[in-house]
């Protein structure tokens, strides 16, 4: 089986987390890192099966100007 790595960015949003894979252009939200980590990592695995099933593409390319690595503050990340 094939291994995937892709990134995940959790920041804090009002008194939440969020949580984003732009590689797969996937969110979610949590009320603790680790609970926006969770359902990120769930989200990103049905994300892929469906992609996957369909045989659509599952990647997107990321424009540097919509990376949240480049535009949020470093006290959100």
């Amino acid at each position: 089986m094939e291994m995937f790595v892709f990134t995940g960015i959790i920041w804090k949003e009002g008194d939440g987390f969020t949580a984003l894979c732009p590689e797969l252009d996937v969110a979610s939200q949590g009320e603790t890192p680790e609970e926006a980590k969770k359902m990120l990592l769930e989200a990103a695995t049905l994300h892929l099966e469906g992609a996957i099933e369909d045989g659509l593409p599952y990647l997107r390319p990321i424009p540097l100007a919509e990376d949240p690595r480049n535009t949020l503050s470093k006290e959100n990340l």
